[in-house]
């Protein structure tokens, strides 16, 4: 299709990351760990440098009373940009096998520095998706933080919202809508033959799509951390590894699920206490 051979069922491909890498593909890896590394370095230093006490915004929103002062526009900058860094450290590494898989198709069509160009672009077309989504994450912040429901951790305040969020994830994680876009994560070869576009504008294009059933598989996940703390790394943490595990483990659509029973009993274990 497009070009690309189809030789076997999309679904018995297994990421490239299972396999020995080619030696053309190992700048690729080492750099995308690295500015995953620095992502996480960058938030490590956010975390150190928040105040401990009074602080419902990146900025140093202080708290007066029962509503938050008035964000300035160089707050949801700042907000933003820990959102956009914290979605660089935690779903780059869950692409990985994606990437790595594109460039091994666009590496047989053409020279390897062409091929390297076209993986950078469809990396930045795919964290720019996640850019737009940190906006939308920064105006729930916003939004929550003006009206009193967050902690100086940045977690949930209220048990009703806590446990709201902890049952959309939950009810989420059954929908057919969360199993489509998660199988097109776990399958690079089906996504590939599927959606292959050549050249430079093929490659944004790709990187999008890829982006965008990413975001469809795993926004709310991101939800949940307005329940545990924004800046809690290690739930930061946690969740980035459970991202990962559901894409490139074969854990069908009854893995989703029991993630999902699990979520919605949490959240009514919040309502109850």
């Amino acid at each position: 299709m497009n070009g690309v051979k189809q030789s076997e069922p999309a679904a018995a491909a297994a990421p490239p990351l299972r396999d020995r890498l080619r030696p053309e593909q190992w700048p690729v890896l080492l750099c995308l760990l690295g500015v995953a590394g620095l992502a996480w370095l960058a938030l490590w230093r956010l975390s150190q440098n928040m105040p401990a006490m009074g602080m419902a915004g990146m900025a140093g929103m202080v708290m007066t009373g029962p509503m938050a002062m008035p964000w300035q526009p160089a707050d949801f900058l700042l907000t933003w940009a820990m959102w956009a860094t914290m979605m660089v450290g935690m779903m780059l590494p869950s692409a990985l096998p994606m990437i790595l898989f594109y460039q091994l198709v666009a590496g047989q069509r053409q020279s390897r520095r062409a091929a390297a160009g076209q993986v950078a672009l469809f990396s930045s077309a795919y964290l720019l998706v996640w850019s737009g989504f940190s906006i939308a994450a920064t105006a729930l912040q916003w939004a929550l933080d003006q009206a009193a429901l967050l902690t100086p951790e940045l977690a949930s305040a209220n048990v009703w919202l806590g446990g709201g969020i902890l049952m959309l994830a939950g009810i989420y994680q059954w929908l057919p809508l969360k199993q489509a876009c998660l199988g097109h994560c776990r399958s690079p070869l089906g996504f590939v033959m599927g959606h292959w576009r050549p050249g430079a504008a093929g490659a944004l294009r790709m990187g999008l799509l890829h982006g965008l059933y990413c975001l469809g598989c795993c926004w709310a996940v991101m939800g949940l951390l307005f329940v545990v703390g924004v800046m809690n790394l290690l739930w930061v943490a946690l969740l980035s590894v459970f991202v990962l595990l559901e894409k490139l483990l074969p854990l069908g659509r009854w893995g989703g699920r029991l993630s999902g029973a699990l979520l919605m009993a949490w959240g009514a274990v919040l309502w109850l206490h």
